[in-house]
Formats: structure tokens, C-alpha cells, sequence
């Protein structure tokens, strides 16, 4: 003879996931201002182009990185 047993574990109102939406609400916002940055946006454009679109240009995309960084592409 089989014998299901049911465990009904009700929550004592200590969630380890109300403790870690702050923190994943802040970082979803900080990603959220990252992409809709102007770089982020010229940055995807420029992935979008084929190294052949770039180099009939006259471009490439190592210098296009570097143009849109600026400074920030030393790193």
C-alpha cells in the first residue's frame, strides 16, 4: 500500500525575497539608466554594422569604440 504525504510549509513572514528586492529593483534601475545612455545607444548601432559597412566608410570599429567613449576607452 503507497502513502502520499503532503508538507505544507507556510511562511513565519520572513522572506530572503523581500530582503533582496530593494536590491534588485536598484540594480534593474541602474542597468535601466546604463542602455538609455547615449553611448550605450551609439554603441549598439555600431554593433550593428558589418566590418564591411565600417571599412567602405573608411571606418573601423576599433577607432568608432574610441570616438564614442572617448576617454573612457583607455581603460
Amino acid at each position: 500500500m503507497a502513502t502520499i504525504t503532503s508538507v505544507d510549509r507556510t511562511s513565519n513572514g520572513f522572506s530572503g525575497t523581500a530582503l533582496l528586492a530593494p536590491f534588485r529593483a536598484v540594480g534593474r534601475f541602474m542597468i535601466m539608466l546604463a542602455e538609455a545612455s547615449p553611448q550605450m545607444k551609439a554603441l549598439n548601432r555600431l554593433s550593428q554594422l558589418s566590418d564591411e559597412e565600417l571599412s567602405a566608410k573608411g571606418l573601423s570599429r576599433d577607432s568608432e569604440v574610441r570616438r564614442i567613449l572617448g576617454g573612457a576607452a583607455a581603460v
